[in-house]
């Protein structure tokens, strides 16, 4: 790891626990926080071969286990949560941008089928990069294309059909970051637009343990079922293991209700896994990604 001067911030022995969402977990070996784009560029560029890099968005489909994550975090800021209007119902979104910040400006530009990432808690790099979806519709249903740094320092562009996208996953290779993205949606009514914004708004705070240490949905669907009625089904709902427990409002989520360790919420999210199979006959595949030492 080397550490040469930057522009923007850099970390030693970075907690990440106040960043994530779960309020878990250990500390990064180096946290950076990049100025701009040709900040991040220089400084990955100057990294050894095979010097770890993850992307860290807002952490909140993320358990950061609690020996922490080797290399380097990078976060992407506010030089990189920008969205603007371009032509042909465009959208150009920096990879630090939120979900509600995006659909707002959809919102106010007449631009309709982008409501869905009201629903999504996240950043434009984290979804662009699990085709995050919500609400009948992904990622893949808008994306033109999106600009990576990858972890040697090269920036790209990559176009939506080069990512093949699938189910919560995408082609995108491992230490990639996102810094921006390109979304086209179909004109609209601004007013039509805001009320099916404020539709998922509350159909997300009536189902989901919103006020709760968690991490949003921790399994994916499998064809033809939903996770929570699988977890459910299993008499899962409401199981504990030290501070973490499944949430008693949708059994989807793991919460933390206190003093939870990260390794308490990923044995719990195995012993869910272990249950549901024995039970259900179906093994469950995590939608929350684990990272880090143990």
């Amino acid at each position: 790891m080397l550490a040469l001067p930057v522009r923007g911030r850099l970390t030693a022995n970075a907690p990440l626990d106040k960043l994530v969402w779960f309020k878990s977990g250990g500390p990064a070996d180096f946290l950076f926080e990049p100025a701009d784009v040709d900040d991040l560029i220089a400084f990955l560029s100057a990294q050894d071969e095979g010097t770890p890099v993850m992307a860290l968005g807002l952490g909140s489909n993320l358990i950061v286990r609690d020996g922490g994550i080797p290399g380097v975090v990078v976060r992407l800021g506010k030089a990189f949560a920008t969205v603007e209007v371009r032509r042909d119902q465009v959208l150009e979104c920096g990879g630090g941008a939120s979900g509600i910040l995006v659909a707002s400006t959809a919102r106010d530009a007449g631009i309709a089928g982008l409501e869905f990432l009201r629903g999504i808690p996240g950043t434009v790099g984290g979804f662009v990069r699990m085709n995050g979806g919500a609400y009948g519709r992904e990622v893949a249903d808008i994306l033109v294309d999106c600009v990576v740094v990858m972890p040697g320092g090269e920036c790209v562009n990559i176009p939506a059909a080069d990512l093949e996208y699938s189910y919560r996953h995408s082609r995108l290779p491992d230490g990639a970051i996102v810094v921006s993205a390109r979304f086209r949606g179909v004109p609209g009514d601004p007013a039509e637009i805001g009320a099916e914004m404020d539709r998922i708004a509350h159909a997300r705070e009536e189902s989901q343990p919103l006020r709760s240490k968690t991490g949003g949905s921790t399994f994916k669907n499998p064809e033809g079922d939903r996770a929570w009625r699988l977890v459910d089904a299993a008499g899962c709902r409401g199981l504990r293991m030290g501070g973490a427990q499944v949430s008693e409002k949708h059994a989807n989520f793991l919460i933390n209700t206190g003093d939870a360790t990260s390794a308490d919420i990923e044995g719990l999210g195995e012993e869910v896994r272990r249950r549901v199979a024995q039970s259900q006959g179906v093994t469950l595949e995590w939608e929350i990604k684990r990272v880090g030492r143990p």
